[in-house]
């Protein structure tokens, strides 16, 4: 009998289960590793901090890491108290749609999507080119970096599809890793007194080292360092209690995002000293290598081995961000399938719950972006990851603007909260501290994207332009679901 009726009831739970994600399955600990592996520390690190230091604001490139993540916690206050209103895999577009309207929640979803899509695309230029460089280092295998780039597509397409457990354990490794390196290097730097000038507190914390040099150049890095954090609403429909775990991963992953890169940057600045500080990550830019700045402290201080290993965990944390931000596109795709804006398809499920159908959509799109600069025989570093990073800093900015402003519009019309804090004061700093990272952001798109003036206009063109066809894109798909009979 027992065997009888199980059967109705399985069919009965799958039934219910279908068009959604497996609830339950991530915690705090879970979603934070999502979110750091997002960010990509070690490419973090190794990317922007030689440049912040060399064209910014110097050795007070640390103090621009606690600027940003003095906007990001403005930003976050308005976007959890959100968050415990609306639950949705869409977060950002949903968001925004609740304030906005749905044609400019529609607008931003495309600017979502198109930024994770993006920013992926341009990590998958880094990475072939790691990778390709690796192993014609250690194996004198000399493959092209776009092989390693579709073979890791496949690879990120099968975890994807592998359920969201299986994402977070391998992405959990490859974070502790990286994180691991850089922060026992700053701890035992800054247990040793820092470098050959001491710690420097003043040098690169004091509102004169803050000011110095070209502090929105640095402001603009340290911002874009903290791109994905967001991702934790994202993950609200796969959380353990949702209103409660996606507003502390959100607060903890903006606490350790900031904390870990301006700790971290302040030690690299005392290792090789304040004074020398611009000058030698001006060498490391000048070289073609801007990670010897980071990895060169790193190696004298360990040893050998670890100028060996980073160069391997470098790779590592790409995967990861790779992972990661497969994960929040597909789920984007799904969400959007789900609400008719996209064919109803992407919200097919596998038995692990995992949007598998959206995951080959977003592989695919993966493949659109990244081979034609395999075909033009493009730099993959120089082109494919400076450009399309650009690129995906300012949609995620022009995002944090809206949703702040939409938060307000929400808050002041439904009353679900009032709390002004919470609900107004935050959400409007956060406006203006997004605001201005845009305006920084497009002054500086070409210093941004490595390229000329020509490309960066081309480059920026295409936000407001998928904002556009976004809204053009729901008022079809409105006109037709009222035709309908």
């Amino acid at each position: 009998m027992d065997s009888q009726t199980a059967v109705p009831a399985q069919t009965a739970h799958d039934a219910s289960m279908a068009g959604k994600l497996k609830p339950d399955s991530l915690g705090v600990l879970g979603i934070l590793f999502f979110v750091l592996s997002a960010q990509a520390p070690l490419t973090g690190i190794a990317g922007a901090v030689p440049i912040a230091v060399a064209i910014g604001n110097g050795a007070g490139a640390p103090a621009a890491y606690l600027a940003a993540g003095v906007i990001v916690l403005l930003f976050s206050v308005g976007f959890v108290a959100m968050g415990r209103h609306v639950v949705d895999a869409g977060a950002f577009y949903t968001y925004i749609g609740k304030g906005l309207g749905r044609s400019a929640g529609s607008g931003s979803a495309g600017i979502a999507l198109f930024a994770y899509c993006a920013v992926q695309a341009a990590m998958y230029g880094l990475y072939g080119a790691t990778v390709s460089g690796l192993v014609a280092h250690y194996a004198d295998v000399h493959v092209a970096w776009w092989v390693w780039t579709l073979l890791t597509m496949v690879i990120v397409q099968v975890l994807g599809a592998s359920g969201i457990e299986m994402g977070a354990k391998i992405l959990a490794v490859f974070v502790l890793a990286e994180f691991s390196i850089l922060i026992v290097f700053a701890v035992v730097t800054f247990l040793k007194g820092g470098g050959p000038e001491g710690l420097g507190f003043s040098d690169s914390f004091s509102p004169s080292a803050a000011l110095k040099g070209a502090p929105g150049v640095a402001l603009m890095f340290a911002v874009a360092s903290m791109f994905g954090f967001e991702a934790t609403a994202i993950y609200g429909e796969e959380a353990r209690e949702p209103r409660k775990t996606v507003p502390r991963a959100t607060y903890l992953a903006v606490a350790v995002i900031t904390g870990f890169f301006a700790f971290t940057s302040w030690m690299l600045v005392s290792a090789h000293g304040a004074s020398r500080a611009t000058g030698e990550a001006g060498k490391a830019l000048e070289s073609g290598d801007a990670t010897s700045f980071v990895f060169t402290p790193i190696a004298d201080l360990f040893g050998g081995w670890a100028g060996d290993v980073l160069p391997i965990l470098l790779a590592t944390s790409l995967f990861a961000g790779i992972l990661a931000f497969h994960n929040s596109a597909n789920r984007y795709l799904f969400s959007l399938g789900r609400e008719g804006l996209l064919p109803h398809g992407l919200t097919a499920i596998n038995r692990r719950h995992s949007p598998w159908v959206a995951g080959v959509a977003q592989t695919a799109i993966s493949v659109l972006l990244v081979m034609p600069f395999a075909i033009l025989g493009k730099d993959p570093v120089l082109t494919l990851f400076s450009w399309f990073s650009g690129v995906a800093v300012l949609g995620i900015m022009l995002l944090y603007f809206l949703t702040s402003a939409s938060v307000v519009v929400f808050f002041r019309r439904s009353r679900a909260d009032t709390r002004p804090w919470n609900t107004l004061i935050a959400p409007v700093l956060g406006a203006l501290g997004a605001a201005a990272a845009i305006w920084l952001v497009v002054e500086n798109f070409t210093t941004l994207i490595g390229g000329d003036r020509t490309t960066a206009v081309w480059l920026q063109v295409t936000v407001p332009v998928v904002l556009i066809l976004g809204v053009v894109a729901a008022r079809v798909t409105r006109g037709r679901t009222t035709t309908r009979p």
